[in-house]
């Protein structure tokens, strides 16, 4: 059984940084396509960053392009988001998520192909 542990969650002014990171466990997920996707108050779950297994491919959500970075450390099972230039409109719920098949990408970052789910970190920033 996978779990996904998040941390690095935090109360923050705008135009400050912070790292998420995400712990997996009970499986290695080496050939897992892996993502941070976001939810905020009253809004559907968004996909903010994906990376291939291998960690050649990655794409971003456009508000978050220049200003996230996401990169991942398949020797320790563990996955990254450093986020820059924070904004109110960052403030959600993050979350961890592994494909449900190993050795692919499919490009998109949506949440519809992710099977393992972490239960999230919180984002909070303040203007």
């Amino acid at each position: 059984q996978v779990q996904l542990v998040e941390s690095g969650g935090a109360s923050v002014q705008a135009g400050t940084s912070l790292r998420l990171s995400c712990t997996a466990s009970g499986v290695g997920l080496v050939r897992y396509t892996m993502g941070w996707f976001r939810q905020g108050s009253g809004k559907e779950r968004e996909g903010v960053a994906c990376i291939s297994w291998s960690g050649t491919t990655t794409e971003y959500r456009d508000s978050v392009k220049g200003r996230f970075t996401i990169s991942r450390d398949n020797a320790r099972n563990t996955l990254h988001l450093e986020m820059n230039s924070l904004k109110p409109e960052d403030t959600a719920m993050y979350y961890c998520a592994a494909d449900g098949l190993s050795s692919r990408y499919v490009s998109g970052c949506n949440a519809r192909n992710f099977a393992y789910w972490g239960q999230g970190t919180q984002v909070t920033v303040s203007s």
